[in-house]
């Protein structure tokens, strides 16, 4: 386990222009949450995590 709590998946397809997973983390970041984008190639997700387990969620391992 490494530590990280996912807080929501956006599929890596958007429409054009669109940055959903970057808005819903910069809107955790107003919240007072250290919100970051991650991509998952696995999967062809980005993630929107919070490091050391600072919220409740599933955590990835």
């Amino acid at each position: 386990m490494n530590g990280r709590t996912v807080l929501e998946r956006f599929p890596a397809g958007g429409p054009r222009g669109s940055w959903p997973a970057e808005e819903f983390a910069h809107a955790r970041r107003l919240e007072g949450l250290p919100a970051e984008v991650v991509m998952d190639l696995a999967t062809d997700t980005f993630l929107v995590i919070v490091r050391g387990g600072e919220t409740g969620g599933d955590i990835t391992a």
